[in-house]
């Protein structure tokens, strides 16, 4: 029972890392840190890299930095699965993936060596200090991250389940230490959101390990880490994105959105959320126009790009376009999206969305779309998906 309860437990700590706190480092490590941390959220990931480790040449007892570089290597980690998108943690696809190239072996290690140190270093300042609230602080980031780690990459879930109960318990005691950090509601509000959102024998049993719960609470502490002047503001901001659009405040989700574009306007990411959020709000001319633009920035950036990037941006216009009425240039992206290399449940919601487009008027093509759609999705964890492609194969029987 607590194997995939713990997945969706610790499946958003994907957007909280905290990637560099407030602590008593060097303040060239300071600077350098949010200098990475910015290149980070622009996705120049080689660039926050590298000046993460500028950061731990400057102090190297700085736990932040050597967290800060665990992160940026496990964004890179990530990018290159093709996990990055709300989409991934809407409960739709219940797991990051089934089937993926494990990450190389070097950046395995560079990770695991950077967090370790980080947790080593905040283990010992707490032996020190047993109550300083950043120390507290620090170690709870730090394994926090290992827990997204573990759901994420590694896809053990007692390990993340065991990781995120320390993340939440050490950002508790910060909380009683000194009430004023409210950073440390980012994780302790998400774990208690989450846990109000299981079913009602999982959650007992979570209570049972630790956990605490409330929806509405889980949330307020998170929109207070946002407002809240600290170096975790952003990692709030997108947890805050998750959860507005989980929970269908489309509109929050969109401000907060508006205002993670203008910060980090490298980011074609950020513009490919606004593009689905618009989409599920029902507002498909308004998406069209952000993925439009999206795509463009995409078209001109030649940095890294995510796995499966491109047919993840083609889909999401297919489906504007579809709600739009415009049934040719729908079916033109969508053909776009099957053609780029992407996720199979990409490509499975694609068929999804052809099979709709043809049920009118071919039926035999539109059940050959929602069988493959069926198949495809099955493998990649999107039950979700695969409940409507036979709920339509139904209506044409």
């Amino acid at each position: 029972m607590l194997g995939p309860a713990a997945v969706r437990l610790t499946a958003v700590a994907v957007l909280l890392s905290c990637q560099a706190a407030a602590a008593a480092a060097n303040p060239r490590s300071d600077v350098l840190r949010a200098e990475a941390s910015r290149h980070i959220y622009n996705l120049d990931h080689d660039e926050g890299i590298a000046t993460f480790r500028q950061a731990i040449a400057a102090d190297p007892l700085d736990a932040a930095a050597y967290r800060g570089l665990a992160t940026g290597l496990w964004l890179s980690i990530t990018l290159r699965r093709g996990n990055m998108t709300v989409d991934d943690y809407l409960g739709r696809v219940s797991k990051p993936s089934t089937i993926q190239t494990p990450p190389p072996p070097e950046l395995t290690a560079a990770f695991k060596a950077a967090l370790d140190q980080a947790i080593a270093l905040a283990r010992k300042r707490l032996d020190k200090s047993p109550n300083d609230a950043d120390a507290h602080f620090q170690l709870g980031a730090a394994v926090g991250l290992r827990a997204s780690y573990a759901a994420t990459v590694d896809g053990t879930a007692m390990s993340a389940l065991r990781a995120a109960r320390e993340a939440y318990d050490q950002h508790e005691q910060v909380l009683a230490l000194d009430p004023r950090r409210k950073d440390a509601g980012l994780i302790v509000g998400t774990y208690r959101y989450l846990v109000a959102a299981l079913s009602l024998p999982v959650r007992w049993m979570a209570y049972v390990v630790g956990f605490g719960g409330g929806k509405e609470r889980g949330v307020a502490m998170i929109e207070e880490a946002a407002a809240y002047p600290g170096d975790n503001q952003d990692d709030a901001k997108f947890a805050l994105i998750l959860i507005y659009n989980r929970e269908r405040q489309y509109d929050n989700a969109l401000k907060t959105l508006a205002s993670v574009r203008e910060r980090y306007p490298r980011n074609r990411l950020v513009w490919l959320e606004t593009g689905a959020t618009l989409i599920r709000a029902g507002r498909p001319a308004d998406a069209e126009r952000f993925l439009n633009e999206g795509l463009a920035r995409m078209d001109g950036d030649r940095r890294e790009r995510m796995f499966g990037e491109e047919a993840l941006w083609y889909y999401k216009r297919g489906l504007a376009r579809s709600a739009l009425g415009r049934v040719a240039d729908a079916e033109a992206d969508l053909r776009k999206s099957l053609s780029a290399e992407g996720r199979k449940w990409v490509h499975g919601r694609t068929h999804l969305e052809l099979g709709k487009l043809a049920a009118k008027n071919n039926r035999a093509a539109a059940r050959g779309e929602f069988q493959t759609a069926v198949n495809l999705c099955e493998s990649d964890n999107d039950p979700g998906a695969v409940v409507e492609a036979r709920r339509w194969l139904n209506t044409l029987k």
